[in-house]
């Protein structure tokens, strides 16, 4: 998958495999931050064979900052970034890397919804601004074979995500479509 960035100058490229028992997603963004700053971030998340994030990976740089962040979830659903335990995070099921849309597509993978059903899908976020984990409220809603409605509280954002029938976000409303 290739995709534009719209609120901001970049693109990211991910693929998606299979990889033993289970699933890996693999990246790269480029894009250019809020403060200005050039970024290139590649990326890396597993998942067992019912989509549940079981680690992930981030690096490269912002600026002149090294970026390099090692993310786990342990058989009994805690979190860790950098091999540091993340309080608060068991409830989470799904990884978000808040930089690209390609990690929607593991939950909506996992959730597997049927048209007219919803779920909410707690995720582990990564913020690149703090370099921590934090809880991501997530509700999903399937309008169409390729329609979702999208709903993330904390970002007061909400729309509808058109998806490819594998599971890629292809537009997300003012924040990617996709690439040229």
């Amino acid at each position: 998958m290739f995709w534009r960035r719209l609120d901001l100058p970049g693109h990211d490229a991910c693929r998606l495999e299979k990889h033993g028992d289970g699933w890996q997603l693999d990246g790269a963004a480029v894009f250019r931050g809020e403060n200005g700053q050039p970024a290139r971030l590649d990326y890396r998340v597993h998942c067992d064979k019912a989509w549940h994030a079981k680690w992930g990976r981030v690096r490269g740089w912002i600026g002149s900052l090294a970026v390099d962040f090692a993310i786990a979830r342990g058989a009994n659903g805690e979190w860790s970034l950098n091999d540091q335990r993340v309080a608060g995070l068991a409830h989470c099921t799904d990884l978000d890397l808040g930089f690209t849309p390609a990690t929607n597509l593991l939950a909506l993978r996992r959730l597997n919804l049927q048209v007219g059903e919803s779920a909410k899908a707690p995720a582990a976020w990564l913020d690149l601004d703090d370099e921590g984990l934090s809880p991501l409220e997530q509700h999903y809603e399937r309008r169409s074979d390729a329609e979702y409605w999208y709903q993330s509280p904390r970002f007061d954002y909400e729309g509808v995500l058109l998806t490819t029938p594998d599971g890629f976000v292809t537009h997300y409303p003012t924040l990617w479509q996709p690439g040229d």
